[in-house]
């Protein structure tokens, strides 16, 4: 059987720490007008002239159920394209899709008219495959108390101070990723594994993670490791001092 780690130490990371290149509070605010026609070439249009189309509506539409949806707060959009790539060259991917935004949409560029505002979540980012563009983008709604579906980024510290890895272990990343149900006002940009106590056979378990009580993790098996310390094939760890 595995040894468990005697002093194993799981957080949720801080968003202002320095890891985080950023918080989203420091962040402009993202600026987008409406768009009341949608096809290619409209699209192409848009592009052409610096901006991304993009759309915000609630979560729940995205429930298989049908029952479920709710067209409520639809906005077709299209946004400033140098400010999204300058907030996409602030924070990499996955960190985007747990980090929440400020949205001001207003009646034309440049207008002083606002016509809906609120936070924003980002869900998908589309891309050219070749070279790298914005299509379009996907934002749902994220008004504090709204609770939503996040997949939290997994990031791993203390491998240099891992007795498992002075051994000769490998650090087996399983999961890079927890889905949560999240208030909006706690969404963790990020979750940190401290892996510096593990030894070789050592894991961590969902049910391990300590975050925010308002959190619920969305998994039918919370006993499932998210990483372990296992034994190379090329080296023999070494045996545990007594």
């Amino acid at each position: 059987m595995s040894r468990w780690c005697r002093s194993l130490k799981t957080v949720v990371q801080n968003p202002n720490s320095p890891f985080s290149k950023t918080s989203s509070s420091s962040y402009h605010t993202i600026q987008a007008i409406p768009r009341e026609c949608t096809g290619s070439r409209i699209a192409s249009r848009d592009r052409a002239q610096g901006r991304i189309p993009a759309v915000v509506f609630s979560q729940n539409l995205l429930e298989k159920n049908p029952q479920n949806r709710s067209p409520a707060r639809k906005q077709l959009l299209t946004t400033e394209r140098k400010q999204i790539q300058a907030i996409l060259n602030s924070v990499d991917l996955p960190f985007f899709y747990s980090t929440t935004f400020p949205l001001q949409i207003r009646a034309g560029s440049g207008s002083s008219v606002l016509l809906e505002s609120g936070k924003v979540l980002p869900v998908k980012v589309h891309k050219n495959e070749e070279t790298g563009s914005i299509f379009n983008l996907v934002f749902v709604w994220a008004d504090d108390g709204t609770e939503l579906k996040v997949d939290v980024p997994v990031v791993f510290k203390g491998e240099d101070n891992c007795p498992g890895l002075k051994k000769g272990g490998r650090l087996n990343r399983i999961r890079t990723t927890l889905k949560y149900l999240c208030p909006a006002e706690h969404i963790p940009p990020k979750i940190e594994v401290d892996v510096s106590n593990l030894d070789i056979g050592d894991k961590v378990l969902m049910n391990d993670v300590e975050v925010h009580p308002s959190l619920k993790l969305l998994s039918k098996n919370e006993n499932m490791p998210i990483c372990k310390i296992t034994v190379t094939n090329s080296e023999t760890p070494e045996p545990a001092a007594t």
